[in-house]
């Protein structure tokens, strides 16, 4: 019913600059949450941050101040803005829409790569 589609990822050097992009389709809502994750191999996907009803936003602390995530409602797309990036960064970043209230309304993105090296 709903679907993502992330852009933006890539290769870049320690300290650039990315901007992610989550574009979704279908059954919407204003109290949606939304947030990125990321998974590095051999490790667990975590939460990256996250923007809910309002407008509040929630950082992992290894991205605070580094780190934005935005939103438009108009266009139902997401952003991640990623400053001053460290190979440690390096993940498959996920986009994720969901409502707390409902246990069943989850939904991913395919993942897009993003590589922080030299």
């Amino acid at each position: 019913q709903v679907q993502l589609v992330e852009s933006g990822g890539g290769l870049v050097q320690p300290g650039g600059s990315l901007r992610l992009s989550c574009a979704a389709s279908g059954r919407i809502f204003s109290i949606n949450v939304w947030g990125w994750y990321r998974q590095a191999p051999g490790k667990e996907r975590e939460s990256v941050a996250r923007i809910s009803i309002g407008g509040s936003t929630n950082y992992a602390d290894s991205v605070k101040g580094r780190f934005t995530i935005s939103r438009d409602n108009a266009k139902n797309t997401v952003y991640l803005q990623m400053n001053s990036l460290r190979p440690e960064d390096t993940a498959v970043y996920y986009c994720n829409v969901r409502r707390p209230d409902i246990s069943t309304y989850n939904y991913w993105g395919q993942g897009t790569q993003v590589t922080v090296s030299s």
